[in-house]
């Protein structure tokens, strides 16, 4: 079965490691291995109950952050006009700026926010959020700009105490010519407990599958479908026909219909690839999109995202080609003395 671990760790970086072969080792050294083993499969297990806690609390924090959430959901959609107090942000650029120079770009911005037209709220947030992010707008089509700029909020729901682990994503539209709902939903069941077969995999909670939502399209509006025609010949009239046929369309809308894992957890290539995908995506909206949504509006989390890659590794490399270039490029470069001697072997 396709599962996605949502915790990163330094395993992935030393797994493929130079180790002594157990079957090497004394057959007395090998008994307290494997009591150093069994010992290993509980600690997963506590890691496992770690974990469950950790789930509650994000469940208590959600409902502590929800009313900030509100809020701001309510400012996007105009239906909550913040006061001049709430408003005030003080820039890095704002810093060295004089009185004087602060008022005259005052008067500035004010003279033409009088010649445009007073917008309601921030005008396509959550689209501009999808845009901005290389993770969602390879998703997004032309065709679905429209009715995502509909989408007024982005909310996470964790399940109930006492039920399986999962999250609800509940993307909230306002009315449209699109759909007749007002909520799409994507749920993502997660396991966390140790593999029976393969406890040593466990890395924390995993996406094990997700369900989306049926989508009310109205009559002629569904992005998600494309209509083709394609002309037929008849074999012995010789004929010609047309035939109209309805096929798959790109959509960001097909993330609500996600493949159906099947009962024995076989998926072929395709299938896994979007699920995937899917899981990755569903995780990124939950932990980044929808706690730092502003961030991504302004285009400010993606440069710290951007801060989080470490470049040293290409600059090595670029370092080391333009050593190799310099050493090819030297009329006295001789490669045949650069030639490691060849290690000896030695038998015991």
């Amino acid at each position: 079965m396709l599962t996605v671990p949502l915790c990163s760790s330094l395993c992935s970086r030393l797994f493929f490691c130079s180790c002594p072969s157990s079957r090497s080792l004394p057959k007395v050294v090998k008994r307290r291995v494997n009591a150093l083993k069994n010992l290993q499969v509980k600690c997963a297990h506590i890691e496992a109950k770690f974990y469950e806690e950790v789930h509650e609390l994000e469940r208590k924090y959600a409902a502590l952050y929800q009313p900030l959430f509100d809020k701001r959901s309510d400012i996007v959609k105009a239906a909550y006009e913040p006061t001049d107090e709430e408003c005030e942000w003080k820039a890095d650029e704002e810093e060295e700026l004089t009185d004087e120079m602060k008022e005259k770009a005052k008067l500035e911005e004010e003279k033409k926010d009088e010649e445009k037209e007073d917008p309601k709220g921030i005008p396509e947030f959550w689209l501009t959020v999808f845009k901005n992010v290389d993770l969602l707008s390879d998703m997004l089509q032309e065709h679905d700009e429209p009715i995502l700029k509909h989408l007024q909020d982005i909310k996470v729901k964790f399940s109930d105490p006492g039920q399986p682990m999962s999250f609800t994503l509940e993307f909230h539209f306002e009315p449209n010519d699109f759909f007749t709902n007002t909520v799409l939903t994507k749920t993502y069941k997660m396991r966390s407990e140790p593999d029976e077969s393969d406890p040593f995999s466990f890395d924390g909670p995993e996406i094990m599958s997700c369900t989306g939502c049926t989508i009310d399209w109205t009559k002629g509006k569904n992005v998600t479908l494309k209509t083709i025609k394609k002309k037929q010949k008849h074999k012995g009239r010789g004929t010609v026909r047309t035939v109209t046929k309805t096929v798959p369309n790109d959509s960001f809308f097909n993330f609500f219909t996600p493949p159906e894992v099947p009962e024995n957890g076989e998926l072929d290539e395709d299938s896994e690839a979007v699920l995937a995908a899917d899981f990755e995506i569903g995780h990124f909206i939950r932990e980044r999109i929808v706690p730092r949504a502003v961030l991504y509006f302004t285009g400010e989390a993606i440069e710290d995202d951007d801060d989080d890659y470490d470049e040293e590794g290409e600059e090595a490399d670029d370092e080391e080609g333009e050593e190799e270039a310099d050493e090819e490029n030297d009329a006295d470069y001789d490669p045949k003395k650069d030639a490691a001697p060849p290690a000896e072997c030695k038998q015991q």
